[in-house]
């Protein structure tokens, strides 16, 4: 799963619209903008439509603040 367009965002907190890039598949989900999110959980969500993961040359997003920032 990939983040299609991201809803709104408070603090670190945001909601997202994901896309299968296998099937197209869409859902609405939760997140949190951190390297750690953005690089190991986003391609490791299980599309519930075919079942398949990110493929292995998924290139995650940037995260919107620094991770050592406090927001």
């Amino acid at each position: 799963m990939k983040i299609q367009k991201i809803l709104n965002q408070n603090r670190r907190d945001f909601t997202a619209i994901y896309e299968c890039e296998h099937c197209g598949y869409t859902e609405e989900g939760g997140g949190y903008d951190d390297s750690y999110f953005h690089q190991t959980v986003i391609p490791d969500k299980i599309c519930t439509k075919c079942g398949l993961k990110a493929p292995e040359d998924y290139r995650a997003l940037n995260t919107k603040y620094p991770d050592y920032m406090e927001v």
